[in-house]
């Protein structure tokens, strides 16, 4: 990840720019142009000379520069606010990074690049409870081998016999003829996280621990809560009074695990353990195992064709691109239906047409964000071939590709 630059770093940096006289390098239209510093940073400016005129420098663009700082490569934006033959003004940016990660530096997009995008898996239109994040139902691991997919009858005896072994009552609930009415769906199919109560003599989880946070934890509850007119006074004892209800109603340990089908919770498993019963309390070892056979049965129920009246036709688009390195681009698209299924894990098929080659390879959105208009999206090339990705490094930067340029071109998506 590229990390911000703090005040007085960055003070620094910029100084040494203009004493230490060091090169800021330019990528623009598959050219490279070096700028010196000719003046020290002054009143939010700074001052550059180019090397040579730049093809196509307007005032008020924004441009991305690079430098090499003692072995550490720096990145900023820029406006221009002045050109004056060679000499360039640019306002002092607010923010500097310092690239950590072994990538490419981005540049704004050749001019006769086109790219083309569609969505490398099925995709659908349901009317499930709908969450921001996409779930791959295909990853199961070395737990798929264990079970047949293909019968959703034999898949849910099989998990019927598990839980017997660890709870004392369970039920599968699909939402397509049933909508969340309890506590407990609705704040599932709002997150699409697990509801994990070890102990009904205890509290919700504090904290999360898996990187990709599966559980509600004290605070997301306390927040759905106050979603639904709790005031911040009540909550407290409105939370307490909930899970001593359960503990009353002879529950004394309690999972609720959501069942994800890419951006649809589609329902989800609920497991338990009665007061009377003589077995140890739920753990997160059998979250975990019950959120796999959730991607199984997902993956079933897509098998059996159950979501197939939901699939859409895939078409190819077009997006706007803001700029592109060897490892990735950045591309917007006009807020709409399809925007808001390019979520952070998606994978797309992208073609990149040149005069010369067009380049089909895959790439998965790691990064989105939107403003009132357009969703912008940041992706990340995967599995290129290393012919074509020579190819498309000498074509975006317009140099030959070295050794030197794989340690210094490094930057963010």
């Amino acid at each position: 990840m590229a990390k911000t630059v703090k005040r007085i770093e960055k003070e620094f940096l910029l100084k040494n720019l203009y004493v230490d006289q060091i090169p800021v390098i330019y990528l623009e239209d598959q050219t490279q142009y070096q700028l010196s510093t000719v003046e020290k940073p002054t009143k939010g400016q700074m001052f550059f000379k180019s090397d040579r005129p730049i093809k196509g420098l307007k005032v008020n663009k924004k441009i991305n520069l690079m430098f090499d700082h003692r072995g550490q490569v720096i990145t900023f934006s820029a406006k221009v606010t002045s050109i004056k033959g060679e000499q360039i003004i640019v306002g002092e940016p607010e923010i500097l990074h310092k690239n950590l990660d072994r990538t490419f530096s981005r540049v704004s997009s050749p001019s006769g690049l086109h790219v083309k995008f569609s969505f490398l898996k099925d995709r659908y239109s349901l009317t499930y409870p709908k969450i921001g994040e996409y779930e791959n139902v295909l990853e199961h691991g070395e737990f798929l081998k264990t079970l047949n997919p293909q019968d959703l009858n034999g898949l849910i005896g099989q998990m019927e016999s598990w839980i017997k072994a660890y709870a004392t009552g369970y039920k599968v609930v699909i939402f397509k003829d049933v909508k969340p009415v309890s506590v407990e769906e609705r704040v599932l199919a709002k997150t699409g996280k697990a509801f994990f109560l070890p102990t009904t003599l205890g509290r919700l989880p504090q904290k999360d621990p898996y990187p990709k946070k599966r559980l509600i934890t004290e605070e997301i509850y306390k927040i759905y809560l106050e979603s639904l007119g709790v005031s911040k006074f009540a909550l407290e004892e409105a939370y307490t009074s909930f899970i001593a209800d359960k503990n009353k109603e002879g529950v004394m340990s309690d999972l609720w695990v959501p069942i994800l089908f890419h951006e649809y919770v589609i329902g989800y498993i609920h497991i338990w353990i009665g007061k009377d019963a003589h077995m140890p309390l739920l753990d997160y070892a059998i979250v975990d195992t019950l959120f796999q056979f959730g991607k199984v049965l997902a993956y079933s129920l897509r098998l059996n064709k159950y979501f197939e009246d939901g699939k859409l036709e895939n078409e190819p688009f077009e997006g706007n691109i803001i700029d592109i390195s060897a490892s990735g681009l950045l591309f917007a698209y006009p807020i709409s239906n399809l925007s808001s299924a390019l979520m952070t894990d998606i994978e797309l098929k992208v073609s990149l047409i040149t005069e010369r080659r067009t380049i089909i390879t895959k790439a998965k959105v790691v990064r989105r964000y939107k403003d009132k208009i357009r969703g912008y999206f940041g992706c990340i090339f995967m599995d290129m071939e290393p012919e074509n990705m020579r190819y498309l490094f000498e074509y975006i930067y317009g140099k030959p590709f070295t050794d030197e340029d794989a340690t210094f071109l490094f930057g963010q998506v």
